[in-house]
């Protein structure tokens, strides 16, 4: 396996040159605190701990897996794991977001998405165990009563304690309003929680003392349909409101699933069998905190995606650059050796630039989300509003997009690698085992289309859609005069024209058939990613003229390959979007046969 290094170089070219990270961080409480020498410190030692720490565990997890023990409903994770997280929780990464008041940090959400691009890289399993603590903390702190904030946030933010979050029931997957769990009230304020969730991520293992389950359940009164799901959190270990831990509480892992990928990461199924948990929030208003912390989790697993990317790029770059494979068909490259590198040969520079620029691009665009977060959360009003909007509409294009481009991407690596992508020893075709859960877990790329096409712009009138175009228009506005970026804003203002001018027609499309809603929501969801990678590679390369000759000549020319070879696939996703969906409902149910 060939060894992870982080994109350093990258990384800072993103946050100070195209994101402007210090002018950021001063519209938030930490102000200048946060400059360029502290946010390099944190990724030089983030880099590090990924590089060091858990890439090492990478292939080892994927082949020893969890170990499951059913007498006690235990899960231990593979050697090393333990180890690890203890580093994590002790060095400060547990609460590197999280407000000081709550133990943590305080610092903003954009390192945080650095940090968890590296660890996703390094081990995309072990990534996983803090994934939804950082959820459960946005739920408790925004829902929660204040003796819930005081007794479980600070034993999560450092480290101490996760979270999990369980919606899935063996009968409902993302249809919620299918649930069945119910929690039936006890003489003192708690609950009793009985029923069984599926494919909870972390549900059980050992890395923590404690394991905050956040469940969705129905109080005896609840109207049916996702009007009366309620929220309770309920620990693995016994809290009282005083924060006195107590005994193990009736909730355990029934088993673990054995998967495609992930095998390090334990997937549980978890029994509630009359576990003790309060309610969060108010009764059958459950999903508002449910979507607080599942939007955290999204532009997560849009990360997850973004650090598969990049791991699979270093990996084939490096292959494609030593192995030596056939002649250039223009002429010898390396007379001096028995054949050239597999790097001259047009093919593998498709794969490699495909990569390349969904790494790159895609990097901008989840650091500019993640700067969002830290608007909603610490903006004024008016700030939050606006930045509110704009990151629920980029949320399902980042997870959606980053995530299908993973497959996209540690398929082309494996590629590059030929027969030897296909065999354990090199890593590949873990990544690429890996990378297919992240289009399904925490919302499938079809329920991140609908999500976008059906209530961020169909819904909501399109607010956030429209801040984006304003976005784009005023970019190319600003450079229309620039000769050196004609070659990118012409294209990019035309392609925001096509995309508003596809987006009415749509519109008007589901007015006369509801259908087209579904027919057009996936094709949508593509065309509004590559449209948005493309506004960011345009700025990569006006950010770049300011950079050294190398970092010019490398992001214009990986711009012009993404402008020339992917953008033009939204021409694609607008036939298949204005072939409307006749084609697809036509056939009766019983000819599938």
């Amino acid at each position: 396996m060939i060894a992870y290094r982080a994109p350093l170089q990258d990384l800072r070219f993103a946050l100070h040159d195209v994101l402007n990270l210090q002018g950021h961080c001063a519209k938030l409480p930490i102000g200048d605190a946060c400059n360029r020498e502290v946010s390099d410190a944190i990724l030089d030692e983030a880099a590090r701990f990924a590089e060091q720490v858990l890439a090492p565990l990478n292939a080892s997890g994927d082949a020893e897996g969890c170990h499951f023990d059913a007498s006690t409903g235990e899960v231990r994770t593979p050697q090393g794991f333990k180890q690890a997280f203890a580093q994590f929780a002790e060095n400060g990464w547990s609460g590197l977001t999280a407000a000081e008041e709550d133990g943590g940090q305080g610092l903003p959400e954009v390192l945080g998405a650095v940090f968890k691009e590296l660890v996703d890289s390094a081990n995309l399993s072990w990534g996983n165990y803090p994934l939804l603590s950082h959820g459960a903390v946005n739920a408790i702190k925004h829902h929660g009563e204040a003796w819930q904030q005081q007794v479980f946030l600070r034993p999560i933010v450092e480290g101490r304690w996760t979270g999990t979050m369980c919606l899935t029931e063996p009968h409902c997957g993302s249809d919620l309003g299918l649930l069945k769990t119910r929690a039936e009230p006890m003489d003192d304020g708690r609950f009793a929680i009985f029923g069984t969730k599926i494919f909870i991520t972390g549900g059980d293992h050992d890395l923590s003392e404690n394991i905050v389950h956040l469940v969705l359940a129905r109080l005896p009164d609840a109207p049916a349909g996702t009007r009366g799901i309620s929220m309770f959190v309920v620990p693995k270990y016994k809290v009282s409101i005083d924060g006195v831990i107590g005994a193990r509480n009736s909730v355990r892992a029934g088993s673990i699933e054995h998967k495609m990928g992930i095998h390090a990461s334990a997937t549980c199924v978890m029994n509630f069998d009359g576990a003790e948990g309060w309610l969060i929030g108010a009764p059958h208003k459950g999903l508002a905190a449910m979507f607080t912390m599942m939007n955290a989790a999204r532009l997560g697993v849009g990360i997850q995606g973004l650090g598969l990317i990049e791991r699979a790029y270093q990996s084939a770059l490096s292959y494609s650059r030593d192995r030596l494979q056939m002649r250039s068909l223009s002429g010898v490259k390396a007379p001096d050796k028995a054949a050239d590198p597999l790097i001259v040969h047009p093919d593998i520079r498709r794969m490699l630039l495909t990569c390349k620029s969904f790494a790159e691009g895609g990097r901008l665009m989840t650091l500019h989300a993640a700067s969002l977060v830290d608007l909603v959360e610490h903006g004024d009003e008016s700030t939050r509003g606006e930045a509110d909007s704009l990151l629920s509409f980029l949320t399902p294009i980042v997870k959606g997009l980053l995530t299908e481009a993973a497959c996209e991407c540690t398929y082309h690596a494996l590629q590059c690698f030929g027969g030897h992508g296909y065999v354990r020893e090199w890593g590949m075709e873990q990544l690429a085992r890996d990378a297919r859960i992240t289009t399904i877990y925490e919302g499938t790329t079809q329920i991140q289309a609908l999500d976008l096409l059906g209530r961020k712009v169909i819904q909501q009138q399109g607010i956030g859609f429209k801040q984006f175009l304003g976005m784009i228009v005023d970019f190319c506005s600003q450079h229309a005069q620039v000769a050196e970026l004609a070659t990118f804003v012409a294209p990019l203002a035309q392609a925001a024209q096509d995309w508003q001018q596809l987006t009415l027609e749509i519109a008007q499309r589901i007015q006369r058939d509801p259908e087209e809603l579904g027919a057009a929501a996936v094709d949508y969801l593509f065309y509004s990613g590559y449209v948005t990678l493309a506004y960011w590679w345009a700025r990569s390369v006006a950010a770049a003229d300011r950079s050294d000759l190398a970092t010019r000549q490398a992001k214009r020319a990986t711009a012009q390959f993404y402008f020339k070879r992917i953008l033009p696939r939204c021409h694609a996703h607008a036939g298949a979007i204005r072939a409307g969906a006749e084609s697809l409902m036509t056939l009766d149910a019983a000819l599938f046969d």
